[in-house]
């Protein structure tokens, strides 16, 4: 199985969106050059997140996008299900005709785990991307701080 662009890049932008809506409404040139993400291709991804009720868009000057409810409530599974992302692991696309005769000896091993993968990413919220990577920029911030504190010398042995 393999999650598609529009997946990956959906999830990306909704992690984006929520680290920075605190300013206020995030638009979609921010998100695409922060993300390198085409902006044409984000208000596609944008339009099927807020007719699913992910987002809520502000219109006119200094508007933008913001969560159309708290990241605690939105999960990944969400947010690929938002833009028709399919998470299918069959050959079949789950229809059962794998083979002329019907489904292939395989076909309950890949709905398993389907079914693996959704509770997994339905398990997953995007506070929760929030707070790994907000954890992850003040571990780089200190880190960052450290080195200039200390430089290394090559001349020490440590």
């Amino acid at each position: 199985m393999r999650l598609t662009t529009k997946g990956r890049f959906a999830v990306t932008a909704m992690l984006d969106l929520a680290l920075q809506q605190s300013t206020g409404p995030v638009t979609l040139a921010a998100i695409s050059d922060r993300q390198h993400i085409s902006l044409s291709y984000l208000e596609q991804l944008f339009s099927r997140l807020r007719r699913n009720a992910i987002v809520n868009s502000v219109r006119g000057p200094g508007g933008g996008y913001h969560l159309a409810r708290p990241a605690k409530d939105l999960s990944i599974a969400d947010i690929i299900k938002a833009v028709d992302e399919p998470l299918d692991t069959t050959q079949c696309s789950g229809k059962e005709n794998c083979h002329e005769e019907g489904k292939c000896i395989t076909h309950d091993l890949w709905t398993s785990l389907n079914e693996k993968i959704y509770q997994y990413l339905d398990s997953v919220t995007l506070a929760q991307l929030v707070n790994n990577q907000l954890t992850k920029q003040k571990n780089n911030t200190r880190t960052e701080k450290t080195i200039r504190l200390h430089p290394f010398n090559e001349n020490t042995v440590q």
